[in-house]
């Protein structure tokens, strides 16, 4: 027989669980996968006739055939919100990749052979950590045109020193726990520790780490975009869409506003999933 006690403590797990940031991610995967289904107009056509054109409902009589409006060149701009979310899942996706991948590999190789491959690493992150991010990407744009590869070379370098930086102190602790001296004692090869006992151990951190990383990178693309180095126009990127409407704030607010509410909404969910995983994940912070 279920007690009204249980019953409240089941509703409180459920109450705790991050459900409104999972349903909003699962969300707009499925807007950028199936960008193309339900957009209602193709992205980069525009009609000048609809230029700052109002919202459906803001108009009279629902005369305007954008739901979100128009932007200054008469182009949908819910549909280049619906393509921007493919542009800036991608941009995140890939460079969350390859900046987990080398972060995780430098960190456990600097935390386990410690020494001198600790130092040279070490240095490294150091040395990144003081190159001004803004310039680099100002002096790339120049030299080579801006481009969707550029803007994921230029952030995967970037983005994997604090993984380095956290996975070694990680690996320093857990080298030091029994087991791995058990396994050392019996003969088994650094590669075999590395992977088998020490990188499970790692888990919990990097995907704490991975998900908070979400946000900034997100924020990141959309501000070079506005900067105009980033993604090149005509491609619906959230950051191109808000610099495209800055000028038309006081007529046709609607440009950016709706573009920088799918960021908002983007990097609230990820800070907050990262945030649950975090309490949940680290015995240190985990809720009893």
């Amino acid at each position: 027989m279920v007690t009204l006690s249980s019953k409240r403590s089941l509703w409180g797990q459920i109450r705790s669980l991050p459900i409104l940031p999972v349903v909003t991610i699962v969300f707009l995967l499925l807007v950028g996968i199936f960008a193309p289904v339900i957009s209602p107009y193709p992205p980069l056509d525009g009609d000048l006739d609809l230029r700052n054109v109002e919202p459906t409902w803001l108009s009279e009589n629902n005369e305007s055939p954008y739901l979100l409006g128009g932007d200054h060149i008469g182009r949908d701009v819910l549909t280049r919100i619906i393509y921007g979310t493919r542009i800036s899942l991608i941009v995140a996706g890939t460079v969350l990749f390859f900046g987990t991948f080398i972060g995780t590999l430098l960190g456990l190789l600097s935390g386990y052979l410690g020494g001198v491959v600790d130092e040279i690493i070490m240095r490294l992150v150091d040395f990144m950590y003081a190159i001004p991010f803004i310039l680099v990407v100002l002096v790339a744009a120049v030299l080579w045109s801006p481009s969707l590869m550029l803007v994921i070379i230029l952030l995967s370098i970037f983005t994997w020193p604090p993984f380095a930086r956290q996975v070694r102190a990680e690996t320093l602790s857990l080298k030091q726990m029994d087991y791995v001296s058990l396994a050392k004692i019996c003969g088994t090869s650094p590669l075999r520790i590395c992977l088998r006992h020490i990188l499970p151990g790692l888990f919990n951190t990097v995907l704490v780490m991975a998900s908070l990383q979400v946000g900034s990178l997100v924020v990141t693309e959309s501000v070079l975009s506005f900067l105009g180095v980033g993604i090149p126009a005509p491609a619906p990127s959230w950051g191109s869409m808000v610099a495209e409407g800055r000028n038309y704030m006081s007529t046709a607010w609607w440009i950016c506003l709706f573009p920088g509410l799918a960021i908002l909404l983007i990097v609230f969910s990820m800070n907050f999933l990262g945030d649950w995983l975090r309490d949940k994940l680290d015995p240190r912070l985990r809720q009893l």
